[in-house]
């Protein structure tokens, strides 16, 4: 199994999306969006911009 985005719809009828590590481990979640195109705009942009990403910690 391979890493993997996942969308659905939860109770209140917002979509979210899970991403999955290969072990099946949900790795995080997102917040709800009234349209399904904005769930997945949000996934495109993560995989676009996050190989990137800083990683913040606290101090």
């Amino acid at each position: 199994m391979a890493y993997k985005f996942e969308v659905y719809t939860d109770k209140r009828g917002e979509y979210r999306f899970r991403f999955r590590a290969s072990n099946g481990e949900i790795m995080f979640g997102s917040e709800g969006y009234k349209a399904k195109a904005s769930a997945m705009n949000a996934i495109e942009s993560i995989k676009k911009n996050a190989p990137g990403a800083d990683v913040k910690e606290d101090d």
